[in-house]
């Protein structure tokens, strides 16, 4: 029987505009990047969501083929889809966010269906740390493992919600200058055991172009990033990379330092995998050829042999 990994977020639409081209309208929203991702593995997929009845059937379709169960998604008569509009300056790690249309999602009261409410592993996606917490509430049993991301607007304006949840989680990945935000530490090292001590007994720092760190207790692996010709929209890299690295403990069934480090690496090709193209179209059109081709990447840019006296 597959794992299953349950999975909250938002499915949005989102305008993109980089210093290659724009697009005003494109599947968006974290949950559906998270979804993706984690699809192109054995696992079994839910997802828990809000949309309005402007989400194109289109899209539902799709998400369905890649068998990724939507009986969590709540569609409201009338409304309006999340909705958010960013430009990304020349070096593509700063943007400049242009519009934010909550629509919806200012409705989400989050409803775990009852034949997921044991699952095994559950990924917080990146939202409102009550509706994070909501879901933990409905679970039946303890997950295996609990995966959280967050990022600064919800530091700075949910702080006492936040600090509820992180420690009811196992996992927290959130990127490098939200790590020295939480922890007002500029150490990355120093800010990862802060973390732990907080709750999580893992955390990973994710450091974009620069590749990401895994922290456990005194233990710390580094997987790079696979250095890409081209980059099209960084929009989701982080959600793609979180949902690989879920879905590939999912599907292997080990919670462990070890499998976690060879569960980076996946993470990281699909958040190279994302970035190639536009919004999720990349993810939507994987093969599993690709895949095995982009990890032998990884595998070379990693590998080398030292003459130790």
């Amino acid at each position: 029987m597959k794992n299953k990994l349950l999975v909250v977020g938002t499915m949005a639409y989102d305008a993109i505009e980089t210093p290659f081209d724009k697009v005003d309208k494109i599947l968006g929203g974290c949950a559906t990047y998270i979804a993706l991702a984690a699809s192109q593995l054995d696992v079994e997929v839910s997802v828990i969501s809000i949309i309005g009845d402007d989400f194109e059937e289109a899209h539902l379709e799709m998400l369905r083929k890649r068998n990724i169960d939507l009986s969590g998604v709540e569609t409201i008569a009338g409304g309006k889809t999340f909705f958010w509009s960013g430009r990304y300056h020349n070096d593509l790690n700063t943007r400049t966010t242009l519009q934010t249309d909550l629509n919806v999602l200012m409705q989400f009261d989050p409803k775990v269906p009852t034949a997921w409410t044991k699952s095994e592993i559950v990924l917080l996606g990146n939202l409102n740390p009550l509706n994070q917490a909501a879901v933990l509430d409905q679970m039946t049993s303890r997950p295996k493992l609990v995966i959280m991301d967050t990022m600064n607007y919800w530091m700075d304006s949910f702080r006492s919600e936040l600090d509820a949840v992180i420690p009811r989680v196992d996992v927290l990945c959130i990127n490098d200058e939200e790590a020295r935000q939480l922890t007002a530490q500029n150490s990355l090292v120093k800010a990862a055991k802060m973390i732990q001590q907080m709750g999580p007994k893992y955390v990973i720092i994710k450091k974009g172009e620069h590749g990401a760190l895994l922290f456990h207790k005194e233990e710390v692996f580094c997987a790079p990033a696979l250095p890409l010709e081209e980059i099209f929209d960084p929009t989701g890299a982080g959600d793609s990379f979180v949902g690989g690295f879920a879905a590939y403990l999912a599907q292997t069934g080990t919670i462990s330092f070890e499998a976690m480090k060879s569960a980076i690496v996946y993470a990281s090709a699909m958040a190279s995998f994302t970035v190639e193209k536009f919004g999720p179209q990349n993810l939507e059109t994987l093969t599993e050829e690709k895949i095995q081709q982009r990890l032998r990447a990884f595998d070379q840019l990693t590998k080398f042999e030292i003459d130790l006296a």
